[in-house]
Parts: structure tokens; sequence; C-alpha cells
């Protein structure tokens, strides 16, 4: 929770003193009305007293009150600005730290957990600065200040009032012995309800075409009674604190009153000191009542401070240089040099002593049987990964050497799976280049064969989180629009054109071979009319380089290439190109 607070910037810390200093008055007020309560009753029962002296007393005692009743007011004010500001401040920082996390640390964490420490977990912590870190400051001030009024005034009623404060102690460790466990669960069952929910809202369709509710259902039951049972177990728990304060504080001012009148009776102890002492006790039970709060909020926000850090401590594994490379003036050249890669959790190498070169304006694809390794060497080129050994060059220089943004300003990547943001047709477009003009937007969408889309729902159409209201064709077209807008060097085509049919595919690759010519084109495919075109191909099996060469040269040499043709294609059509 400390490192947590670390994070507090000099303003926070500002405001944090001048809430102390409101408590500290606001305190001292407090404890100043108990004496007026006693010279109140001091003059009411002494002979010959003036009204007009009880009247002072009594307006000076509600001005207390009232200055007091102010101070707390502002004391929250200022611990809900904090509060707010501390959490935004937090969010913003998990967010950014996420961003910056290549897939290595993303694997980490699931995405429903790192949903819940953005979201659940910053809640946890900016309640506590709300409410726990103002009574963390209240309540000892107020005890010790109550305990130093009450003492030397009867040994008796403070030890009787130390009794019901010890009862109180006693009370809240059974509280942390027996709640606080459960609390460092609640978090991570937070996050597993999380994440059947997500599964279940992002695998709808496939859940209603195999009848598969109940089953979902039945996923989503377990997890939500996990939680349910956490949270009754422990409010059932903390239900207890009502009644056992009350006791505890009825019984402490029955005792007062009991044994005052003893002592009363054996002059040993005034009517005044005892009503005092009474409003004194009061606040110190009050006081550990205020600890008891604490102790409420602060076990879950010590867990999500945790959690948090957990992800705001990772260490990036993908860094930038401290001295980026110089420009080469080379443009659009990819070279690979004796690259082997294994993920870092995986035993084995994925890709093994895979060399190549593809020069500025080339068509260079990659194919292979699932499972060979072919969108693994593709996500080592924007470093979303780190090769094992060897070296990748973009424009004859080591790819490590250039800062992130560097690199993937030379690169128009297009994933496997499209990915679209919620927002707009034209928003969409613009993701990688945002002053594009609708000249540029409009040639994109021509060349990706998407201008259907621009008739039926116009720059400004509506796009749904994830492309949810497009098919999958129309989602890799507005994907290939996109990278198309941005005009990189070198573009990588992750098997970007499956959920096309034959023509579009035909008509996009003339298009991009037309009118991008300047540019490197990075091919993954399963299809050999895709890439029959190419300039060169790479054939993988078992992430190592078993073919290389044109399409002819791999169809009259490469066994693995011939086994993959003959696979899609008859003889006649391969002999007819």
């Amino acid at each position: 929770m400390i490192r947590i607070l670390k994070n507090f910037k000099w303003y926070y810390w500002l405001m944090l003193a001048l809430m102390l200093l409101i408590i500290v008055g606001q305190v001292q007020l407090d404890l100043i009305v108990p004496e007026y309560m006693s010279q109140i009753v001091s003059l009411v029962t002494t002979p010959g007293s003036e009204m007009s002296e009880i009247w002072r007393v009594g307006l000076i005692m509600i001005a207390c009150a009232f200055g007091s009743l102010v101070c707390t007011v502002l004391a929250s004010f200022i611990a809900a600005r904090m509060a707010a500001g501390f959490a935004e401040l937090l969010r913003d920082k998990v967010f950014r730290k996420v961003e910056s996390f290549s897939m290595n640390e993303i694997n980490k964490f699931s995405t429903a957990s790192l949903i819940t420490r953005c979201t659940n977990d910053v809640q946890q912590i900016q309640t506590f600065i709300t409410i726990g870190l103002r009574l963390l400051i209240t309540a000892p001030i107020m005890a010790i200040g109550a305990i130093v009024k009450m003492s030397g005034k009867s040994g008796e009623l403070t030890l009787l009032t130390f009794a019901g404060v010890l009862v109180i102690v006693v009370f809240v460790l059974f509280i942390y012995i027996v709640a606080v466990p459960r609390f460092k669960s609640i978090q991570k069952l937070t996050d597993r309800i999380n994440k059947v929910t997500r599964e279940n809202l992002t695998g709808l369709r496939v859940v209603r075409a195999y009848n598969a509710e109940a089953y979902q259902e039945e996923k989503f039951d377990k997890a939500n009674t996990a939680v349910t049972k956490t949270y009754l177990f422990v409010n059932r728990v903390l239900s207890l604190m009502q009644p056992v304060m009350q006791i505890v504080m009825n019984g402490l001012s029955l005792g007062i009153v009991w044994l005052g009148a003893t002592l009363i009776n054996a002059n040993v102890l005034e009517l005044p000191t005892m009503m005092s002492f009474t409003m004194y006790s009061m606040q110190v039970i009050l006081s550990f009542l205020m600890l008891i709060m604490v102790f409420i909020f602060m076990p879950r926000a010590s867990v999500s401070s945790k959690r948090i850090n957990e992800v705001l401590s990772t260490k990036n594994i993908i860094n930038d240089p401290e001295t980026p490379a110089a420009d080469t003036g080379i443009k659009g050249e990819l070279e690979f040099r004796n690259v082997s890669f294994k993920y870092p959790d995986g035993d084995g190498y994925v890709l093994k002593d895979i060399s190549f070169k593809a020069e500025k304006g080339q068509t260079f694809a990659i194919i292979g049987s699932t499972g060979s390794g072919k969108s693994s060497l593709l996500n080592l080129i924007p470093r979303f990964y780190d090769v094992t050994e060897g070296e990748v060059l973009v424009d004859g220089v080591n790819v490590k050497e250039y800062r992130q943004e560097e690199l993937h300003d030379k690169i128009g990547y297009v994933p496997q799976k499209a990915v679209l943001f919620s927002g707009t047709v034209d928003s969409n477009l613009r993701f990688g280049k945002e002053d594009a003009t609708r000249e540029e937007l409009a040639k994109a969408v021509k060349i990706a064969q998407a201008n259907n889309i621009i008739e039926k729902k116009g720059y400004g159409g509506n796009v749904a989180q994830g492309g949810q209201n497009m098919s999958g064709g129309q989602k890799q077209r507005m994907s290939i629009a996109r990278a198309i807008v941005k005009n990189p060097e070198i573009y990588l085509f992750d098997d970007s054109f499956s959920a096309l049919d034959y023509k579009t595919d035909r008509l996009l690759r003339e298009a991009i071979n037309k009118n991008i010519k300047d540019a490197t084109n990075i091919i993954v495919a399963q299809r050999i009319g895709t890439i029959k075109n190419a300039d060169r191909i790479l054939v993988l099996d078992d992430g190592r380089v078993v073919g290389d060469g044109t399409h002819e040269e791999l169809l009259a040499n490469c066994s693995v290439y011939q086994e993959i043709a003959h696979s899609q294609l008859s003889k006649e059509e391969l002999a007819n190109g």
C-alpha cells in the first residue's frame, strides 16, 4: 500500500497535509466540547449561577460543534478530491504500462485480470483513500487526546474504559484473523467471474450454435456462487461489528454512570467530572470504531495495491535502446540472419536458423503447414517478440536498435484475425495516420476492394467493438485499407486474405501490385493462388526453411510445396498456371 501511495504527486501530498491540519482542528474542537458540557453541568448544579453564564458557555459549545462539522465537511471534500484524482492517475499509469507490454508480458496476465486491476482494484484503493485515510488520521489523534483529557480525573473510570477498549481490540483481532484471508481471495474470484462473462459474450454465437447455454450457465453459476459465498461469509463476520460496538458503548456508559454514582456518593468524584468522563470515554470508543472501519477497507485495498504493483513493477523485456541507430538511407529492406526463436515459456524452438532477404518493392511470400512457424516469424519483425538467436534487420539496422515507435512507423501490419475498433469507418481508416486526406482514404479503400462498405455505411458509418457489425471479409478489407492509408515501407500480411473469395483476393492483389510498387510486401498465406505470383516464396516446415524460390522452382524441387499445391489445385490447374 505504501508503494502505491508513493505515486502521489506533490499537490496530493500538499492536500494531505492540509487535510491533516483540518482534522487536528476538528479533533481539538471535539475534545473541547466535553469541557464546556461539564461547565454547564457545574453551573446548573451550583446554587446562585446566572442563566446568562449558562447561555454563554452553551453557545461556545455549539460554536465548537459547528466548527467541528465544518472541518469534517472540508476534510471529506479534500479526501474525495484526493482519491478521485489519485485513482485517475493510477488508472492512467496501469493503462500506459499495459500498452508498453510486449506479448510476453501480456501473456503473464489474463485479459480479464488486467481489466479487473484497472477498474475494481483501483476502485478499492480510491475507497480506502476517501474513507480509510481520513479515519486513519482522525482515530489515533482523537483517542490519544481523549485519553490525555481523561488521565488523572478518575483511576477507576479510566480502568473501566480500558476494559471496554480491550474488548474492542480482541474483537478487531478476531475479524482480522477470520475475514482478511477471505478478502485476499475476493479479487481472484472477481477475475474469474469477469473471465467467464467475457468468454461467454465474446463467443455468444458459438454458444448458441452448439446449444451450450446450459453449460455456460453452469460455468457462470460456479464462479458466481464462489464470489457470493465469500462475500456472505465476510459480511456475516462484519455484521457482528454493530451489535458488539453497541453492547460495549452502552455497557461502558452504564458502567461509568453506576461506578460514577458510587464514587459521587463517596465524595470521591464530582458530577461534572463524571459527565465529561462519559463523553471522553465515548470518544475513545468511537476512535476504535473508526479503526475498525479502516480494518474493513484496508485488507481489500492492500490486496488490490499488490495486484496493481504486480503490473507496474513488471519489467519489460523489450525496451527502446538508449542510443537509437542513425538512418541508413535504405528503404523497404528486410533481412533475417540465422534467426532462431522459442517462446519464453516454451521448451523447443519454434523457428530454427532462418535466413532470407527481401528487397524494396519485392513481394515475398511465406507458406507452410499449420504450426510451421509462419506467424511467429512475422511477429519478430515489429518486435512483438525478440529473437532468441540471430538478427532481424529492417533497412540494414537491427530492429533492437530502433525505437519501437520508429520501427512501427516503417511497418503496415495486417493481423491474421482482423481487429477493428469501436467508432466510425473514418476513425478506423485513420488509425495509423490521423491526418490522412479524404483522397488517401478513398485510394486505400479502392485498392482494398472495400468500396461497397463505403457505399453502404459511408465514412461516418458506425463500427461496433471488434467490428462485430461487419462480416469477416469486410473486416479484413478494412484492416488492409487501414494499413494502406499508413503508407509504410514494409507491409506484413499475416494470412490476411483467407476470408476473401477468390475473385476479391485476385483483384486485391492485382491492385496492390499496381498501386503499391515501392513497398515491400511480406505475405503469409495458406492458399497457393494467393502467393504463386510472388517474386520469392519461402517454404517452412516445423520451423525450418525447406524451400526457397519462385512458384515454378518450388513445384520442381520442393516436396513440401508440391504436397501443398497438389492438395489445393489439380494437375491441369497447376499446368495452366
